[in-house]
């Protein structure tokens, strides 16, 4: 029994270890179904997804910036091919480049870094395949650092912005940034149309790299070319006249903007102090702003010729009205208000070849104030030019229920009210179009927009003889005056407005049209904070009117009318010659 027993043993042993086997196996083969089952049908995307990740690549096809020209097709914005540098952290970490102290020191060198700061840019994550080292490097330092062969640092060919004009047009044309992305001027507000989209193409390659399967293809969209309305020849002058000015007279800022008064179209927009936009570094941000477009000012007596033209248009006023100036200060609404000398009585003529304060605002006071306002509202005063620039201000002309005798004269006369430079050309050069206002354009116009009329031709062209009064003998322009042609338009001269009321700082300005016989051009000058003893704009901004709108004329080749012998519209009055 005993022999029998043991001899049974045995194969229960046996028979405990297969099925232990049996189990195991099987335990595994339904963890791997079931884990087969979980990819396949519960998460299937998972599996493409990572075999995509090993076989699939995307490659883009970069898209050239578009040029930037001017009216004659003169480059103001290019792009040219550069190179960026960078490095392959798990390349340069692996082969230990950071350990050849020859050539990394010379790359540190040559990359403006310290070779522990370059080591540390790098070895921050060594599994990162992509950091740069140096955006749009110069051809020499590019070529200098391919020459060191250092393991794991790469070229990857991009697109650099170069502004040909440099100073000149930067605050018109703008710029962009590293990723060559408009950041301001018409950079920035045409962006889309300058940056096209660049192709993309999705394909799968095998084991060795070789393409197999072209997925998804994108083609590109061309980049367009922008061609402004700005003829380079006359912003030069423009710029060269009003840095000169700004620095004679000691003056924190100035501007200077010129309109095709037939067309709307802005020839010249330039500001002092400007910026190089090829070299941003250090740049002090104020010199960003175009000023012409964002800074809105008290204009002073250069929108004079709006009270006048509105006494015309509702027939409270003819060019044989005489207005009583008197030899002293006035009281409107308690408050005074005087010339700079005594004028008795005088004309419409005389009132802008003077620029008297009483004439104006007797004027303004002889008429419903509606129609005084409507006109400011019709030549655009209070809402923006039509240049569609990021940033342009609309200046500030209040809506109120009621306004005082002393509110509307001052109005009348260039306070309580804000305007930009481009507001102020925009202005003349309705008057200068026979009364007709259009909308201005940063872009060369193939059509002229379609204009309203403000004023009547008859009137228009009355204040047009009337501004060329203003730059004879007696006016207060004679330094606009331009050799061979016939000019004409107003100064101004305001105190800049601080808190509690005004201080002791003026803006100097000089709005005018040209030729006289056949108006073609708008110009308007605006010299901020002039310091020493010349502060009145036909002092400061007048002698730059001068210059640039004769160099305009000539290089537009408008034909001289200074021996112009026709008859005036103008009648005589008492302080008409």
């Amino acid at each position: 029994m005993t022999r029998h027993a043991k001899k049974n043993k045995k194969p229960m042993v046996i028979s405990w270890r297969f099925a232990f086997v049996v189990l195991s196996l099987s335990t595994i083969f339904v963890g791997l179904v079931a884990r087969a089952a979980y990819i396949q049908v519960v998460e299937p995307d998972l599996l493409v997804e990572r075999g995509d990740q090993r076989s699939l690549r995307v490659k883009s096809a970069d898209v050239m910036r578009g040029m930037i020209l001017d009216r004659n097709g003169e480059e103001l914005a290019v792009s040219v091919p550069v190179e960026s540098i960078y490095a392959d952290s798990k390349v340069v970490m692996e082969a230990k480049s950071n350990e050849d102290m020859r050539r990394w020191y010379a790359l540190a060198e040559m990359l403006q870094m310290t070779p522990e700061e370059l080591t540390k840019k790098i070895a921050t994550d060594k599994k990162k395949r992509y950091v740069y080292l140096q955006r749009q490097a110069s051809p020499a330092t590019a070529e200098y650092v391919r020459k060191l062969k250092v393991p794991g640092i790469y070229f990857k060919k991009e697109a650099k912005r170069y502004y040909p004009a440099g100073e000149v047009a930067a605050h018109v044309v703008g710029f962009t940034n590293v990723d060559d992305h408009g950041v301001e001027g018409v950079e920035r507000q045409f962006d889309e149309l300058l940056q096209g989209t660049p192709g993309r193409r999705v394909i799968r390659k095998d084991a060795k790299g070789r393409e197999i399967e072209v997925l998804e293809q994108t083609e590109a969209t061309a980049s367009r070319n922008l061609q402004l309305s700005i003829d380079q020849r006359i912003q030069a002058v423009a710029y060269r006249e009003l840095k000169k000015a700004v620095l004679t007279f000691g003056a924190t800022s100035g501007s200077v903007v010129v309109v095709d008064v037939h067309t709307g179209e802005v020839l010249a927009m330039v500001n002092s102090p400007s910026y190089n936009p090829n070299n941003r570094k250090n740049t002090e941000i104020h010199r960003f702003r175009n000023r012409a477009i964002t800074d809105s000012i008290e204009p002073g007596s250069i929108v004079k010729p709006l009270p006048v033209l509105a006494a015309l248009e509702n027939g409270t006023a003819d060019m044989n009205t005489v207005i009583q100036t008197g030899y002293g200060p006035i009281m409107v609404g308690g408050r005074r208000v005087k010339d700079t000398h005594g004028y008795g009585d005088l004309d419409l003529t005389g009132i802008m070849r003077k620029s008297s304060n009483i004439g104006v605002t007797k004027l303004a006071l002889n008429m419903p104030h509606e129609d005084l306002l409507k006109l400011y509202y019709d030549m655009g005063l209070g809402a923006e030019t039509g240049l569609g620039l990021q940033g342009e201000s609309a200046g500030m002309l209040r809506e109120r229920a009621r306004w005082s005798d002393h509110e509307r004269a001052t109005l009348s006369f260039g306070y309580g009210l804000s305007v930009t430079a481009v507001q102020m050309a925009k202005m003349y050069s309705a008057i200068a179009n026979g009364g007709v206002v259009r909308p201005l354009s940063i872009i060369k116009a193939e059509t002229p927009p379609e204009g309203m009329r403000v004023v009547s031709e008859q009137n228009a062209d009355a204040m047009v003889e009337m501004l060329e009064q203003v730059t004879e003998k007696g006016g207060t322009a004679t330094k606009a005056r331009v050799a061979g042609y016939r000019v004409g338009g107003k100064t101004g001269t305001a105190k800049k407005a601080i808190a509690g009321g005004y201080g002791d700082d003026y803006i100097g300005s000089f709005a005018g049209i040209g030729p006289i016989s056949s108006p073609r051009l708008a110009c308007v000058v605006i010299i901020n904070e002039p310091s020493g003893d010349y502060y009145y704009g036909g002092e400061v901004a007048a002698p730059v009117f001068s210059a640039v709108m004769g160099a305009a004329m000539q290089l537009m080749n408008l034909p001289p009318d200074g021996n112009d012998s026709r008859i005036s519209k103008v009648t005589g009055g008492p302080d008409a010659g």
